[in-house]
C-alpha cells in the first residue's frame, strides 16, 4: 500500500459528480442551464471530468491553458472564457475557447479580424456591470449599441447573449430587481436584432439563493457555477441558505502533525510585525497545548477559511509553512505524525490546488 504525501488533498469524485448533476438538474427545472466553473481547481482534469459527465452546458474558466486541456480531452464540449480576453491573447484564445465575455469593442474588434484570419467563428457574451463595479458596460445604452453592431457588422464573432458579474468585487447581492433590469435589456436588445438572445447569463453561486427562493427573473436562463458543486460552502455557512442535496466534503485538507508543545498563548517579548507585514492580536488565554501541521500560508493562503473536522480544535494562526492549532480542549490524544482532517472554503481550495507541494488524492472515482 502506497504511502500517503502530505499535505494533502483529498478528492472524492463521486461527490464531486453528484453535486454537479444534482444542481445541474435544479437548474435546468428552472429553465437554467450550467456552465461549470473549473478555475477554483486549477482546471484539474478529474474534476473538470465530473463537470462534463455531469451535465454542465459548458466548461468555464479564467485561464486559457485549461480551456486548452479541456477541449483536448472533450473537443465536442463546448468551452467558456470567463475574464475579459487581453488582445494578446486573442489568437491563442480561440483556439480553445468557444465563447468569451467581453465589454470592450476595440477588443472584439480585434477578435473580428483574428477570427476572419484563422477561419474561426467565436461567441461572445456581451457583459453589463449593474452595480458590482467589476467588468461590464456600465450604460445600457453602450452595451444595446455593441450587441447591435456585433449582430450586424460582423462576420466572425457571434453574438451569443448578455450577462452579469454580481457579489466577486462589490460584494453586490443579486436580486429581483438587478436582475431584472437584465432581462429588460435583453428584451431591447432582442427587439433591436430580431432574434431571441441564446444565452442571458444571471451570475454565479450568489444568484442561486434567489433561484431557491423561485424569484429569478424568467428571462435569465444560464448560471456560472463553481464554488457552489465543488463545495457548497458559502451558501449554508455564509449565506445561511441550506442546500443539504450537496456535499460539503467532496475536498478534505490533510495534513501531518510535528510538533506538540504546551505553551503560552501570548507572545513573548515586544510584538511587531509577522512575515507577513502584519501585526497580529492574540488573546492571553495562560498555557495552551498547541500542535503544529506541516502546511501553511503558501499552500492555502487563508487559515479563517480552514474548518477543521474535530470541532474543539481552533486554529491559532499561520506562517508560509506552518499551521498552528489550540488542542487544549480536544478529547483526541493527538500525537506527533497524527493527520488533521479541514473542511475548505473557495479560497484555500484555489490554492492548494494550485500548489504543486500539495499532492492531490483522487478517491471513489465515477462508476
Amino acid at each position: 500500500m502506497m504511502q500517503s504525501t502530505y499535505p494533502e488533498l483529498q478528492i472524492d469524485m463521486t461527490k464531486v459528480f453528484e453535486n454537479v448533476s444534482r444542481t445541474v438538474a435544479l437548474c435546468e427545472k428552472n429553465g437554467i442551464t450550467v456552465a461549470g466553473v473549473i478555475k477554483g481547481v486549477n482546471g484539474l482534469m478529474g474534476v473538470t471530468d465530473s463537470f462534463v459527465k455531469g451535465g454542465c452546458a459548458q466548461i468555464a474558466s479564467s485561464r486559457i491553458m485549461q480551456l486548452e486541456n479541456t477541449k483536448r480531452t472533450y473537443p465536442n464540449t463546448e468551452t467558456l472564457l470567463l475574464r475579459v480576453p487581453m488582445v494578446s491573447e486573442i489568437d491563442e484564445m480561440i483556439r480553445w475557447s468557444d465563447i468569451s465575455l467581453n465589454s470592450e469593442r476595440t477588443t472584439i474588434d480585434h477578435l473580428e479580424a483574428s477570427c476572419a484570419h484563422h477561419g474561426i467563428q467565436h461567441g461572445v457574451i456581451l457583459m453589463m456591470d449593474l452595480g458590482d463595479l467589476r467588468e461590464g458596460y456600465f450604460d445600457a445604452n453602450e452595451l444595446i449599441d455593441t450587441a447591435v453592431y456585433v449582430e450586424k457588422q460582423l462576420k466572425w464573432v457571434k453574438l451569443k447573449g448578455i450577462g452579469t458579474n454580481l457579489g466577486c468585487y462589490g460584494a453586490i447581492k443579486p436580486t429581483t430587481v438587478n436582475l431584472g433590469r437584465l432581462g429588460e435589456v435583453a428584451c431591447e436588445i432582442e427587439a433591436r436584432i430580431g432574434r431571441t438572445l441564446e444565452i442571458v447569463s444571471g451570475g454565479a453561486t450568489s444568484t442561486l439563493p434567489l433561484m431557491l427562493e423561485g424569484l429569478v427573473p424568467s428571462k435569465i436562463n444560464h448560471l456560472r457555477l463553481g464554488e457552489s458543486m465543488l463545495l457548497n460552502m458559502d451558501l449554508p455557512e455564509i449565506w445561511g441558505v441550506p442546500f443539504p442535496m450537496l456535499h460539503q466534503d467532496s475536498f478534505v485538507l490533510n495534513a501531518q502533525i510535528v510538533e506538540i508543545k504546551t505553551k503560552p498563548s501570548y507572545p513573548v517579548g515586544e510584538i511587531f510585525i509577522d512575515a507577513f507585514g502584519h501585526t497580529p492580536e492574540y488573546e492571553d488565554r495562560g498555557n495552551r497545548k498547541r500542535a503544529i501541521l506541516a502546511v501553511g500560508k503558501q499552500d492555502f493562503a487563508m487559515d479563517d477559511k480552514l474548518k477543521p473536522h474535530d470541532s474543539l480544535v481552533q486554529i491559532i494562526g499561520s506562517s508560509s509553512d506552518h499551521l498552528i492549532v489550540d488542542i487544549e480542549d480536544t478529547e483526541k490524544g493527538y500525537k506527533v505524525g497524527d493527520v488533521m482532517s479541514f473542511q475548505l472554503y473557495y479560497g484555500p481550495l484555489l490554492h492548494l490546488c494550485t500548489s504543486e507541494y500539495v499532492s492531490k488524492q483522487y478517491i471513489n472515482p465515477i462508476e
